[in-house]
């Protein structure tokens, strides 16, 4: 009996001090990862100026002055979340190299394809929303780093394309914005209003 009593209270010992032990640090950029993710939920669900640093700090689990230690200010968080969820580069080469081979399908698949895929983050069109209904200089950043580089491709590609006979006259910004406009119109009405196929 004596023997269960003492090896009861070594085993309690030995759980207080493990969990006394400190939780393990956070690398800085799996911390500067976490701000931004919950900075971009928060911007999604309640707009850049609905969204406070402190609110952002709370969700991430960190200190507001941690938080303004990785970004001074919420624009610098913003500009961080387009650049994260903003990466072109391979969808851009893609479509450049289609550009070249005059492959038509392939290349309005690709960029309707992006953006309409299942799995696609709602979270950018929700900040480009936020940002525009809120009159913010943000939402040019936005659509500057988004939208306005395809525009400009497709628009030439679709100049090229009437210039050489392949496609009839239009205009080929006008042709550029209706194709990305049923893109977004799509994103709309699946990712905002919750329309399901």
């Amino acid at each position: 009996m004596l023997t269960s009593l003492v090896s009861d209270h070594l085993l309690t010992m030995k759980q207080a001090k493990n969990s006394l032990r400190k939780p393990s640090r956070t690398s800085g950029p799996e911390r500067q990862a976490g701000l931004i993710s919950a900075a971009a939920s928060l911007f999604a669900a309640t707009g850049f100026q609905g969204t406070t640093t402190k609110e952002i700090a709370k969700a991430a689990g960190v200190s507001e002055a941690l938080l303004f230690k990785y970004f001074p200010t919420k624009r610098a968080l913003y500009a961080a979340i387009l650049a994260e969820k903003a990466q072109y580069s391979e969808l851009r080469d893609a479509v450049e190299e289609a550009a070249k081979k005059q492959d038509d399908t392939r290349l309005f698949t690709l960029l309707a394809s992006y953006r309409i895929k299942k799995g696609a983050d709602p979270t950018m069109l929700r900040l480009l929303l936020f940002s525009a209904l809120e009159g913010h200089e943000l939402s040019d950043m936005f659509f500057q780093r988004q939208y306005r580089a395809f525009h400009d491709l497709l628009a030439h590609y679709i100049g090229k394309r009437i210039e050489s006979g392949a496609f009839r006259p239009v205009d080929p910004l006008l042709a550029a914005r209706a194709f990305f406009g049923i893109i977004v119109h799509h994103r709309l009405l699946h990712d905002i209003l919750g329309l399901t196929p």
